[in-house]
């Protein structure tokens, strides 16, 4: 799909997908680095196995920062409106994610014409980890 236009863009179309990297351990120190996020549970394994984890993971805000990757992909950051996510499930080093958006409606929001975005990012299996919603105004 090219740059949305509202008056093209259709309920139903993707946003193109976000396919990343393996989520490794240097993925996670970078993130914790640039986000200020030094919660030890997602850079020091040994508190993450006291925790009862088999090791570190993802921090929640970097799958978040995926799905607005994906969004800034497809359209300036300056039309976001809204963004709206809910944590499904934990994002485990060697996870292969995959990140999606859909159009499920055009509306005018507060006066502007807007499309809302259902977005989703998965694993490698096909588990969600991230579900959310964005409204994306349109001039």
């Amino acid at each position: 799909m090219k740059k949305p236009d509202y008056g093209t863009v259709k309920v139903g179309d993707e946003l193109p997908a976000l396919q990343l990297p393996t989520v490794d351990r240097t993925a996670l120190a970078l993130f914790a680095g640039a986000s200020g996020d030094h919660n030890p549970i997602h850079i020091d394994t040994d508190v993450a196995r006291r925790a009862g984890m088999p090791d570190v993971f993802a921090q929640g805000m970097l799958g978040m920062a995926w799905l607005g990757r994906l969004l800034t992909g497809w359209a300036p950051q300056s039309r976001l409106r809204r963004f709206d996510v809910r944590f499904q499930g934990i994002t485990h080093l060697g996870n292969t994610m995959h990140c999606s958006g859909r159009v499920v409606e055009k509306l005018n929001h507060e006066g502007e014409r807007c499309l809302r975005i259902e977005l989703q990012s998965a694993n490698q299996f096909g588990q969600a980890k991230i579900v959310g919603e964005a409204l994306v105004a349109f001039p």
